[in-house]
């Protein structure tokens, strides 16, 4: 059974750049990349970008954190079989993108495709 699994969340993105702008726009295009790189990625949004963590001396990074939200499609047995799986792979898609960490703000959505 071919199934879709989301999950919403907030992460962070820790880079060195020239200016919160730059650090932001950057932030969200490597994100970006790594998620369109994904071959189980089949939507994702990435919104609300702001500077979580100002650089402390110069050559620091920023930290920039956003709301992400992953869609990945799996054919696996059941729905609770994808749900488990699918949040795994979730996670997994994030760590591979890049992200410093992701804390999730809702619990995973299962739809049958």
């Amino acid at each position: 059974m071919e199934v879709t699994v989301s999950r919403t969340g907030r992460c962070r993105w820790t880079l060195h750049s020239g200016s919160e702008t730059t650090a932001r726009e950057d932030a969200r295009e490597e994100l970006a990349a790594g998620l369109e790189e994904d071959e189980h990625v089949v939507d994702w949004k990435v919104e609300n970008a702001e500077v979580d963590e100002h650089p402390t001396a110069p050559f620091e990074p920023y930290t920039i954190a956003f709301a992400v939200s992953v869609t990945v499609e799996l054919d696996v047995g059941d729905r609770e079989e994808a749900a488990e799986i699918g949040v795994d792979t979730i996670h997994d898609v994030l760590e591979r993108a890049g992200v410093d960490g992701v804390t999730y703000t809702a619990e995973p959505t299962v739809s049958s495709t």
